[in-house]
């Protein structure tokens, strides 16, 4: 969350307003006969945090972010599957919101994901997260009461299978971890990163907690105040960091790729879209909620907010609104822009048809959710 001292939002999506289809893995249900020139090498997620596409490309704040945009791929049509954050990252590694619309830390999820595909393919992952204090940690937030790590941004130990597996949890590492590893040349097939949420443009940290964590860092109240400027500033120096060093290891070789997004895009308070959000605009299968769906704070409780469709209408798209989405490769395309629509849902299905996984949830659905395999072939 980037603008205003927004509430977290709960509640669960109706099944009837939502569509799920699962594959199985190893099953090439849908598989496109769109692919790649050749299988990737490595690929690396880095996620940031509430911010529009308008937001932050063209942006002088995130210089970093926008020479990436400009040198290799930008996607001028992605968006967040939904709202609020912790349904976007499950989206992403699973196929599905599951029903879910809002970031309580206690959801667990029963159901396949990437890491089962990736490792019934016998390929190796591992998942970065800032400022968590170890390995396979369980907590909700770190350190102590301060939410700088917050595990609604840490996808992978919702899920019940790699949560209670020790040996599962020993691949979600600390970000301190990440130089070491690519430096002794142990850099996973899969990587995904999460920066703290200093790091990553959501802000809402008001104390200094420790060094080079990027605290204090406040909510901005306006795009590109004060507040919003530094975070957007901090994003873009840990995203410079991390990058670098991808391209500086023996992992920066074959063909291979970075992806850089945010998760959903601003939080505008009383001046935004359905839910004050920014927008609520989606495409590719995001869920569709009623018209009075009762939107629930952390707790549990109506948070204050109803869904009212447009136009009188029954039921609406509750999308993640129009996000920056950039990728960069070693062999892939050059200054190049595309206007397809893409979710995290298409992210999912990238990588599961360069690797022959099979599908997942909506990233089976190759009619409205493609593939981004244009970014990776010149």
């Amino acid at each position: 969350m980037s603008i205003g001292n927004r509430p977290v939002r709960l509640g669960a999506a109706l099944a009837a307003f939502a569509l799920i289809a699962v594959t199985s893995v190893g099953s090439v249900l849908g598989q496109s006969s769109q692919s790649a020139n050749a299988q990737l090498k490595h690929v690396f997620v880095i996620m940031l945090e509430n911010h529009s596409y308008s937001s932050v490309i063209g942006n002088d704040n995130a210089p970093f972010m926008n020479s990436l945009a400009d040198e290799y791929g930008l996607a001028t049509n992605y968006y967040g599957v939904t709202h609020p954050s912790l349904p976007n990252y499950v989206a992403a590694i699973s196929g599905s919101t599951w029903f879910v619309n809002d970031d309580q830390p206690t959801h667990r999820f029963d159901h396949t994901n990437l890491v089962d595909q990736l490792e019934a393919s016998h390929h190796t992952w591992a998942a970065y997260m800032e400022s968590m204090p170890e390995a396979g940690y369980t907590g909700d937030q770190a350190p102590g009461s301060t939410e700088l790590y917050v595990s609604k941004h840490n996808p992978f130990i919702l899920f019940d299978d790699i949560r209670n597996s020790a040996a599962r949890r020993a691949n979600i590492k600390p970000y301190a971890d990440f130089s070491s590893d690519m430096a002794a040349g142990k850099v996973a097939d899969f990587v995904w990163i999460t920066p703290n949420q200093c790091h990553d443009m959501h802000g809402g940290i008001y104390g200094k907690v420790g060094e080079n964590d990027g605290t204090p860092c406040p909510y901005g109240n306006a795009k590109d105040d004060a507040n919003d400027a530094a975070l957007k500033q901090k994003a873009d120096d840990f995203v410079n960091g991390a990058v670098t060093a991808i391209m500086s290891s023996k992992a920066w070789t074959g063909n291979s790729v970075i992806f850089i997004m945010t998760d959903e895009n601003d939080y505008n308070g009383a001046n935004g879209d359905i839910d004050n959000w920014d927008s609520a605009a989606g495409c590719c299968d995001s869920p569709i909620l009623p018209t009075g769906y009762v939107f629930l704070d952390k707790h549990g409780h109506p948070d204050g907010y109803t869904l009212v469709c447009p136009d009188g209408e029954t039921s609406c798209t509750y999308g993640g609104g129009q996000i920056p989405a950039i990728v960069v490769t070693t062999n892939g395309v050059r200054h190049y822009t595309s206007d397809t629509a893409y979710n995290h849902f298409s992210l999912l299905r990238t990588i599961e048809q360069n690797w022959h996984l099979g599908y997942l949830g909506n990233a089976s659905d190759g009619a409205q959710v493609k593939s981004m395999n244009e970014f990776l072939v010149h």
